[in-house]
């Protein structure tokens, strides 16, 4: 048997073709092909099949699906009997196959096998990988069903392909070996035409095939569009491309230029700085440098698990490690603090660390899909064929630490946790190292390295003494070495007498680590000038997880110049960390500590207040800045605040970047707010987190932040607010197609508004429902809803809405195949919208007639109104219309003439929605992958 799966789903028997049956049937080969020599569960099998919504019999029909397929495959296998190519495990089903019969497992072991010759032999690495991408006839499963090849696990075959285009024109140009790599250049650079790194190597490509008009006509079509669509100039890779063209176009006298510069795609570093003292674990450190040696690492993903109590050294000792080996991962370094055991028990959820992780691979925050089982299939891709190095700190457990691991072979993760994990070594043969305490030598030298080898031979009874009532515990060590180190001539003996006064001996650590480790923490926050000691204590009760100077000048309620020493001081007493320039955080045991001082010392309530205005008013102003044109918020007035430092943003750019940096502590403040009973300050955060949220993708952020204002609004008796709120949570809903429950929100909000005369706002709220509508082919509940806002907006006076539900409605009358009231509906609205003046509503309409025209098979009429649409949707910015749009036009094409101006419409559509992360992009490549390629 052979099978193919990167292109239409086929199998061959010897020289003839199998007939693989229906599209369900497809669709599971197709599923089982791609995850070749894996278990693959009947939950999984299902989800592909069905989605969200599978039958009551859908085992049945997975088992006799399989049935078939395994006749098919087998036919002259005996009844009952355990076949070769499909077999049953792990509660699923898998397929055997080698790479020899199996068109991506021969993909994979091609581009592996490139890119380990990358380095040495880029001319046979060239060749592997043209190799590999001639495989390629097509998307992957190409002709299963749209939504079926909506999965993840598709979606993640074509990011190999993607992926290694990029690597291949890397190796390619630096060999000079180009010619034979062009055609599948050409098509991943369709394909992805924002994707910087691969249009470099495409521009560097054409210019050493001798193209070099091409190779600088594809980096101005790039520039226009990046500068259109995304408002950018080039980056630097794909600038230094055009650059190293110019040269060689420059250069030239009658002989070839030689090979261009090679392509260097960026690489994540996340690491943090590696430890100024290292001490002792030298036998810890040899197993572990141990682990990734030798050929077998390079085939299988090597993890450790480093345990041990609190402050015993095990992020040192794993940072350590990992700056030893991080130039054997040359596809970088990724670090995350999943905050287990934060002093808040503000856990950090495998979803939050997933999408951090995305984001440094380069996922753009809306191209991140729902749920965490599709975000972690999504990692494990990314890091297919590549060697990386990820280091999970602080774990709290197993569950949140499974989705992060890698999934292909030369990578090694590295997790710190305090608790054991045997279900990491059961599960997934992790090694498991657990450090002790230090020694009394480990703890000698220590001391040594930080106060001097005189002053620790000077004083042997007192450096005892320190060691024995730290109990060898590298954190307090640390901290007893940094307050003797500030003092320089005392005598260690007196570090010894202010240690034993602290609040006891610290010989009881093993027993009960809290009081020990807050013993040592008293002392050294005592040392501390009153301005600093009180910035400490009110850092205590600030959200996290890090802080800023304007913000922590604001909670102390004084001037940056002010703020700036205290927080030098707590930093060069450890009682802070600097994780990046300009941001101030706590370990977490100094964390709980200052937490439990807010509480018991007297924290006035206005620095509370203040704190939380200064994160009111730098949001409200930033979201201006973003969207100047918004109305002012709905809500009751704020008390005012005095002492609060205005972050002073110059522009938009200065505005996104403010809100992207302390995104987790607005979330964190509004989730905090409203816990305290702070209604009307987290009504505001909400709001005005809101333009940021949605523009950037971080949609699951934005249906977190509206069930907190929801839950503000709750408590008072503002039934509009209420009503406006549960309207806001569904629009947020419909952002991740949550779309039963986005009902259910609309539908309160209804409720909510009833007895009023807020007929506009009742009429938002049912062009919300009908959105729920159109994704399940409810075409006629879309248009009761679209017609009763229209009633409403109508008696309200509200022209634009009245036109916006009229089109929507004629959307619906199109889907049910009555065109004519379609087109009476939007030929109405695109007159109002002209009298109005709204371009955007004027594309919309446009649109929708145009599509009425298709569906009466006027296609040429409806190519001109396409035409228009697709124009203002450009000149607003609209790139989910312009997507539509695009696709609309295509269709059009496609039934007008066919060709290659059909195939041009549906890739441009293809390429926004892709970048949107909209589920349509599913849709658009079936019609390409049944379209085929222009002849």
């Amino acid at each position: 048997m052979r099978f193919a799966v990167l292109g239409p789903v086929r199998a061959w028997r010897g020289t003839g073709e199998v007939d693989l049956g229906g599209p369900q049937q497809r669709a599971l080969l197709a599923l089982l092909l791609v995850r070749a020599g894996e278990p693959v569960s009947l939950g999984e099998i299902v989800d592909v099949l069905w989605g969200a919504d599978p039958p009551n019999t859908a085992v049945n029909v997975v088992h006799r699906h399989v049935g078939v397929l395994r006749r098919l495959l087998e036919p002259d296998l005996p009844v009952r009997s355990a076949g070769r190519w499909l077999v049953r495990s792990a509660g699923g089903y898998r397929l055997d196959a080698d790479p020899d019969a199996l068109d991506v497992l021969r993909f994979r072991v091609l581009s592996r096998q490139a890119r380990q010759a990358a380095g040495a032999d880029a001319g046979r690495a060239a060749a592997l990988f043209a190799e590999a991408l001639e495989l390629w006839h097509g998307g992957c499963a190409a002709g299963i069903d749209a939504d079926a090849r909506a999965h993840p696990v598709f979606a993640a075959v074509e990011r190999e392909f993607l992926a290694t285009a990029r690597d291949a024109a890397d190796a390619g140009v630096r060999a000079g070996q180009v010619q034979r790599l062009l055609p599948a250049l050409q098509e991943a650079a369709v394909r992805a035409p924002l994707d910087e790194p691969l249009q470099a190597g495409l521009v560097l490509a054409l210019a050493a095939a001798g193209q070099q008009a091409e190779a600088l006509a594809v980096f101005q079509r790039v520039r226009e569009r990046l500068a259109d669509e995304l408002g950018i100039d080039p980056g630097a890779e794909l600038a230094a491309a055009h650059a190293t063209v110019l040269r060689r176009d420059t250069a030239r006298s009658g002989a070839a230029a030689g090979p261009a510069e090679p392509v260097q795609r960026p690489r994540p570093a996340q690491l943090p700085v590696a430890p100024a003292t290292f001490v002792g674990r030298r036998a810890e450190l040899a197993r572990a440098l141990g682990l990734h040696a030798g050929a077998a690492a390079a085939a299988t993903v090597v993890i450790s698990a480093i345990g041990g109590m609190a402050g015993v050294g095990k992020t040192t000792l794993a940072v350590h490690w990992a700056h030893q080996v991080a130039d054997q991962f040359a596809d970088g370094q990724l670090y995350v603090n999943l905050r287990g055991f934060s002093p808040e028990a503000d856990v950090m959820r495998p979803e939050q660390a997933l999408r951090g992780f995305l984001d440094a691979l380069g996922v753009a925050p809306q191209s991140v899909p729902t749920g965490l089982d599709a975000q972690a299939a999504l990692y494990r891709s990314l890091l297919t064929g590549r060697r990386m190095l990820v280091l999970l700190d602080n774990a709290r457990d197993v569950e949140q630490v499974r989705p992060l691991l890698p999934g292909a072979g030369g990578c090694l993760a590295i997790v710190t946790s305090r608790n054991t994990m045997p279900g990491l070594v059961a599960a997934e043969g992790a090694q498991v190292m657990t450090l002790d305490v230090w020694s009394a030598e480990q703890a000698r030298d220590f001391l040594g390295r930080r106060l001097g080898a005189e002053r620790v031979a000077a004083e042997p009874a007192a450096v005892e003494q320190i060691i024995t009532l730290c109990a060898g515990l590298p954190l307090a060590l640390a901290i007893v070495a940094a307050r003797a180190a500030t003092n320089p001539t005392f005598p260690l003996a007196a570090t010894t007498k202010e240690l034993r006064e602290a609040h006891g001996s610290l010989e009881a650590f093993s027993a009960d680590a809290g009081i020990n480790v807050r013993a040592t923490f008293s002392w050294s926050y005592r040392t501390l000038s009153p301005a600093a000691a009180q910035l400490f204590r009110l850092l205590g009760g600030h959200p996290g997880p890090d802080v800023g100077v304007a913000a922590a000048a604001s909670l102390l309620g004084v001037p940056v110049r002010q703020v700036r020493p205290l927080l030098a001081e707590l930093t060069a007493a450890h009682m802070l960390m600097q994780p990046s320039p300009g941001r101030y955080g706590f370990h977490e045991l100094l964390g709980a500590y200052a937490a439990e001082l807010a509480e018991t010392v007297d924290v006035s309530s206005r620095a509370e207040r203040r704190i939380v205005e200064y994160y009111l008013r730098a949001a409200f102003r930033a979201d201006r800045l973003l969207r100047p044109q918004r109305g002012a918020p709905q809500f009751d007035p704020r008390p005012a605040v005095d002492d609060v430092i205005d972050e002073p943003f110059e522009d938009h750019g200065a505005a996104l970047a403010w809100f992207t940096t302390e995104r987790a502590v607005l979330i964190a403040l509004i989730a905090r707010t409203v816990r305290d009973g702070w209604d009307v300050e987290a009504q505001y955060l909400a709001w005005s987190l809101v333009t940021f949220l949605h523009r950037q993708g971080h949609w699951h952020d934005w249906v977190a932040v509206r069930r907190h204002a929801l839950t503000a609004t709750e408590r008072r008796t503002d039934r509009a607010a209420q009503a406006r709120a549960h309207r806001d949570l569904g629009h947020a809903l419909c952002q991740v197609l949550d779309l039963d429950e986005a009902r259910v929100q609309f539908t309160l909000s209804l409720a909510g508004f009833e007895g009023t005369d807020s007929r506009t706002e009742q009429g938002h709220v049912h062009r919300g429902l009908a959105r729920t509508y159109l994704p399940g082919g409810q075409y006629a509940d879309m248009v009761r809803h679209c017609e009763l806002a229209g009633e409403l907006y109508r008696a309200d006076g509200n022209d634009n809405g009245y036109a916006k539900a009229l089109n929507e409605a004629g959307v619906g009358y199109a889907y049910l195949g009555d065109y004519f009231t379609s087109l009476q509906n939007c030929t109405l609205a695109l007159a109002i919208f002209e009298l109005l003046g709204d371009r955007h509503g004027q594309a919309a309409a446009l649109d929708s007639i145009g599509s009425a025209h298709h569906g009466l098979d006027d296609h040429q009429t409806a190519i001109g109104f396409f035409t228009r649409a697709l124009h203002l949707c450009r000149e607003v910015g609209d790139r989910h219309g312009e997507a539509e749009t695009l696709t609309h036009l295509g269709d059009a094409w496609h039934a007008a003439a066919g060709g290659t101006a059909a195939r041009e419409h549906w890739q441009a559509a293809e390429v926004i929605l892709g970048e949107l992360g909209h589920p349509g992009v599913d849709g658009v490549r079936a019609k390409l992958a049944v379209a085929g390629s222009p002849s």
